[in-house]
């Protein structure tokens, strides 16, 4: 399946398993939104489970939230995860303190689909997930594979706490893989090795996971380095565990991911790292991110922004020399 096929497949699976489940969004029902991830669930459940709202994000949060409340799964669908800034208040001042407040479950999943690479321009090719991570009551899950697209929806639909869910666009049909059928499901954080390696830790992420990997599998060809590369799957649950374990066998770390580099998640895992295992460490950990600058709409002033094979490859180097 591709990531995208993954993701409706998760979704069609949990509503024919659960009455409960039902998605909300601009432009989902008969036109199957605006990247075809609920292409045919319309047609398939009908106009009171796939609901087509107007153009208002805080609105159609605001009604998952409401429905939630009175035992229903809502996913709601950001046509585009910038535009989720219409909805903050409604996810961090409302969903995320709802359950610390009246002890309620805000069952609900808000779909993003984040970041750049196709050439969206700076309106549409955000990738916010750090936002939300600050904000106590909120998961943030960030596949970076089909299978874990579908595995990692289904465990945030049944969960239930409120989960920011960011799917990288440029990963919708670039990538295809074995996925499951049937019940299937990954538990939200855990980390995943998506390469074993010894001489250096890369971490990463959604968008940038193919990226990490392909870099890897290029120091191997050449006999540079055996790179291991930690999949972290969701940022909240974080899997600290993995990443100390494999920081400990490596003693070198670079961080990546296409956030921008101030404040970025990466900023975090830095912090962490350095907390509890500086004294495993061979080198200064370091980032890899994009530039702070909105995107920009030009496809070669775009690929200038954001991490490339070059610039990994480069930052890997200076590492292994260090």
């Amino acid at each position: 399946m591709t990531y995208i096929d993954a993701i409706n497949d998760a979704l069609q699976y949990e509503m024919e398993r659960d009455s409960s489940v039902f998605l909300i969004g601009e432009d989902i029902g008969a036109f199957g939104g605006a990247f075809k991830a609920t292409k045919g669930l319309y047609q398939r459940f009908g106009k009171d489970r796939v609901i087509d709202t107007p153009i208002t994000e805080a609105g159609l949060v605001g009604a998952a939230i409401g429905a939630s409340l009175f035992g229903y799964r809502p996913v709601a669908e950001m046509q585009f995860s910038d535009f989720i800034t219409n909805a903050f208040n409604q996810l961090v001042t409302v969903a995320a303190t709802t359950a610390y407040r009246w002890g309620l479950p805000v069952p609900i999943v808000v779909r993003c689909p984040s970041g750049a690479g196709i050439s969206g321009g700076p309106f549409h090719s955000r990738n916010p997930e750090v936002w939300f991570v600050h904000q106590p009551g909120l998961k943030v899950v960030c596949p970076g594979t089909p299978e874990d697209a579908k595995g990692l929806l289904i465990s945030s639909i049944r969960d239930n706490s409120p989960v920011l869910f960011f799917e990288h666009k440029r990963l919708y049909r670039s990538l295809k893989s074995e996925v499951p059928s049937g019940e299937y499901v990954v538990p939200l954080g855990k980390a995943k090795t998506a390469r074993i390696g010894k001489d250096l830790s890369l971490i990463t992420y959604g968008g940038t996971l193919p990226l990490a990997v392909e870099v890897a599998e290029a120091f191997a060809k050449e006999g540079k380095a055996d790179i291991e590369v930690i999949d972290l799957r969701s940022l909240v649950p974080l899997d600290l565990e993995a990443i100390l374990s494999s920081v400990r066998k490596t003693s070198r770390v670079l961080v990546l991911h296409e956030d921008n580099l101030t404040a970025g998640f990466g900023a975090e895992l830095v912090a962490l790292i350095t907390e509890h295992a500086f004294e495993a460490l061979d080198a200064p950990v370091k980032r890899l991110a994009s530039f702070d600058s909105p995107v920009p709409f030009a496809p070669d002033l775009e690929r200038e922004v954001l991490p490339s094979v070059r610039s990994v490859g480069s930052a890997v180097e200076e590492l292994l020399d260090y």
